[in-house]
């Protein structure tokens, strides 16, 4: 039997394969490429290894920035980029961290909490590396778009079973990469545990009294335009809630299941003293109906398909076409400011106060690049 080819074409074949993985490491490498944060004047930034010293040289080790009012008050936590799949959690982060002028209390912005999940994206889901929005000057700020989970590199091997060690809960093994499974974290587990042991013991030493989570989930949910608080926070997630849907923006309220673990809402709660808030908005690219997923849907939420599932009553928010990132943000933004509003009322001294957030209504008209600074040259 006679084989076929030639040297050449066999030369041919390998230098097409090299390149194709030189293609595909180039894409790889460019994940690990920071995303650029102009801070507002009045934030320092410090990094996550200040409160556990475990996290110092590791690329999971991220950025904190806070900024003191020149009124006492309490200490707000603002956490985005828990799951970097959910861009409008690190997008309404980053606008805290780009507007905000504190005039009370302390105010503590983490935009990209699982910094590891960032440096990935998920292939098999068809994601998009980047989401990208123009500024008011005509410039382009561009965010990367992560993998829900941390970078497998650093969470390899995952177990079959990940059993959380403050409880012994169960979970599937690749749970051990989400960060939002590993509160309350501990300090000499796996890389996420670290993460969440370090943000623990920040909400606890800087005696954080209210502490948001921000997400985005499925349309097709039931947990979806939802807050989700402690038993502690419930009182001021109700008054917010209310002035929310007086406002037009309909809101669930959801109490944080005592028997599910390992999520902020709860371990927060449990081991610390702050009030914890976990908030989700609704986004067809977190869901299982979508289309084609890419930076588009990403950043309109527009899908025929999600066009059709709410004409069949199959989704838990209101779907008119779209869900765009300016209506998600948004409604966090919104939130977040309605939640300060009513910590000042009940407690005083724990109040934290600021301005210079765009309104519901101005981000609709503007957009979410009218509010990012322009990066400097």
């Amino acid at each position: 039997m006679k084989l076929k080819g030639t040297p050449l074409t066999a030369v041919l074949l390998l230098l097409a394969a090299f390149a194709v993985a030189a293609l595909a490491g180039l894409n790889f490498k460019a994940m690990w490429a920071e995303d650029d944060f102009v801070p507002a004047q009045g934030f320092e930034k410090k990094m996550l290894s200040a409160w556990f010293e475990g996290l110092a040289g590791t690329p999971a080790d991220t950025p904190v920035y806070i900024q003191k009012g020149t009124e006492p008050g309490g200490v707000v936590l603002i956490l985005g980029g828990t799951h970097p799949t959910e861009p409008a959690s690190m997008v309404t982060a980053t606008l805290f961290l780009e507007r905000a002028q504190v005039t009370k209390g302390s105010l503590i912005v983490i935009p990209q909490a699982n910094l590891l999940g960032f440096t990935h994206n998920s292939p098999q889901e068809a994601h998009p590396q980047s989401i990208s929005f123009t500024t008011a000057d005509g410039g382009k700020r561009t965010f990367r778009f992560g993998s829900r989970l941390t970078n497998t590199i650093y969470e390899w091997p995952s177990p079959d079973i990940y059993i959380h060690p403050a409880s012994g809960q169960q979970l599937p093994g690749k749970e051990r990469g989400n960060l939002n499974r590993c509160y309350p974290g501990v300090p000499d587990g796996s890389i996420t545990e670290q993460v969440a042991y370090a943000l623990t013991e920040l909400v606890r030493r800087e005696r954080v009294d209210l502490a948001f989570d921000l997400h985005e989930a499925s349309p097709e949910y039931p947990v979806v335009n939802a807050i989700v608080a402690h038993e502690r926070s419930m009182e001021l997630a109700a008054m917010t809630t209310m002035d929310l849907e007086a406002a037009g923006i309909m809101m669930r309220l959801e109490p944080s299941p005592k028997n599910l673990r390992g999520l902020t809402h709860r371990e927060w709660g449990n081991f610390t003293e702050t009030m914890p808030v976990l908030m989700e908005t609704g986004n067809p690219v977190q869901g299982r109906l979508r289309g084609r997923t890419d930076e588009r849907l990403a950043l309109t939420g527009a899908d025929k398909a999600y066009v059709k599932a709410a004409a069949l009553g199959r989704l838990y928010i209101p779907y008119e076409g779209d869900q765009k990132i300016e209506y998600r943000v948004g409604r966090h933004a919104t939130a977040i400011m309605s939640f300060l509003l009513n910590l000042d009322l009940l407690n005083e001294e724990r109040g934290v106060l600021l301005e210079n957030i765009p309104t519901f209504e101005e981000l609709q008209e503007n957009g979410v690049g009218a509010y990012l600074a322009p990066l400097k040259l």
